[in-house]
């Protein structure tokens, strides 16, 4: 309900007519709406689209249930049928996943499958998903490989290039390999190429990691990865026409580090972020280790 709205802004001086039509409803339902009582319940609805508009234009491609998990994080009691109700009034809606129009053509495994559809750690740089990406800019395409760790959904490393090729899947687990230390963990992938590289099989190696490889070419083989990067797709990369691989480059990276990792909570972390539940099981792991 946006007549409440209308009121604060007439309270301040600003017609209610110029409000209404730049609202795009009439001043005369306004008037109407003035003259009758208005329920608790009407109020609280008013109140709880605003916070609903207001958390979906920060991250626009945010879902009613997605939305719903913001308020109830924030204190708010709502259930989300009343929140599908009211984003459908207010015409919040996320964006749609738009197809990949190209296919992949897997190559013979260079490591066994250790992971077997089974998308599941115990514990953080456990198991270790990565998988390459790509979006068009009027520029030209732009590639981006990254690593997935299983245990929280984190991003924990990612290049970003305009090739294709074995050098950008390298740098990905290089930065990785940098920002985790870890150890004995399981990398698993699709058949592309730039797994199957020389370069990359000896970077795991040389790092004391272990490859993984689907037995068959399907996105089944690497669910997880193949779901981080349609989400990508859907809240970052389609939300408009890039000009250049920088522009695109940049959302990428703020849509990762700000959206991502941050404010989008996962109800398989317990409405947590990947950032949040990864400090929560450090602090769980320090206090076990002391007791």
């Amino acid at each position: 309900m946006t007549y409440p709205l209308v009121r604060e802004l007439a309270e301040d001086g600003i017609p209610v007519r110029l409000t209404c039509r730049v609202l795009k409803f009439s001043a005369q339902g306004y008037y109407k709406w003035l003259q009758r009582p208005i329920s608790p319940r009407e109020f609280d609805d008013a109140y709880l689209t605003n916070l609903l508009v207001a958390a979906h234009r920060d991250d626009p491609p945010f879902g009613y249930r997605f939305l719903a998990d913001e308020l109830v994080v924030k204190g708010h009691t709502i259930g989300e049928r009343r929140v599908w109700r009211l984003c459908s009034e207010a015409q919040i809606w996320a964006s749609f996943v738009k197809k990949s129009r190209y296919g992949k053509k897997p190559g013979p495994p260079v490591h066994d499958d250790l992971v077997k559809r089974d998308f599941r750690a115990t514990e953080m740089n456990q198991v270790w998903l990565t998988d390459i990406t790509e979006h068009k800019t009027i520029e030209g395409t732009l590639y981006m490989a990254s690593l997935l760790d299983v245990f929280s959904g984190r991003i924990v490393g990612y290049s970003i290039g305009s090739r294709m090729t074995s050098d950008l899947a390298v740098s990905a687990l290089r930065n990785a390999i940098s920002l985790r230390s870890p150890t004995n963990t399981v990398v698993h992938s699709d058949r592309g190429s730039q797994f199957r590289s020389t370069a990359f099989v000896r970077m795991l190696k040389n790092n004391g990691l272990r490859g993984s490889m689907g037995r068959v070419a399907s996105a089944g083989g690497n669910a997880a990865m193949e779901s981080f990067h349609a989400l990508l797709q859907k809240n970052g990369l389609n939300t408009k026409r890039w000009e250049t691989r920088d522009e695109l480059r940049m959302a990428i990276v703020t849509w990762i580090e700000r959206t991502y990792h941050r404010r989008r909570r996962k109800r398989s972390l317990g409405k947590l972020t990947p950032i949040e539940f990864e400090a929560l099981a450090t602090t769980l792991d320090g206090v076990l280790s002391v007791a």
